[in-house]
């Protein structure tokens, strides 16, 4: 079956949009069986919302901006940040230092 270029309506604001060849074979490769609904601007549009009712998007519940902490690596000594509050009885390892670790 050939493929060609397809002129679909956007279900949120009506305006026509192309939907290409080579977004219809990326679409196929994926799997995907529905044409697009959207628009590309209403599509970022959407993409700009939170996805769900935990918050928003980042995976997980609560989304937003995790905190970090500054430390000192326990090996190396360079100054780094962690995204856990030390407790201060362990030692505390810069990402590098804590991946060569787990790694051997």
């Amino acid at each position: 079956m050939a493929l060609s270029d397809m002129t679909l309506q956007c279900s949120d604001c009506g305006a026509e949009f192309l939907f290409t060849v080579g977004e219809q074979e990326f679409y196929a490769s994926r799997g995907f069986t529905n044409y697009p609904k959207r628009c590309v601007s209403c599509r970022n549009a959407r993409r700009g919302q939170p996805r769900d009712n935990f918050g928003g998007g980042g995976g997980g519940f609560g989304g937003g901006q995790r905190e970090s902490f500054p430390i000192v690596c326990s090996n190396c000594g360079v100054d780094a940040t962690v995204p856990f509050r030390p407790r201060g009885d362990r030692p505390v390892y810069c990402s590098d230092c804590f991946s060569r670790m787990r790694n051997s």
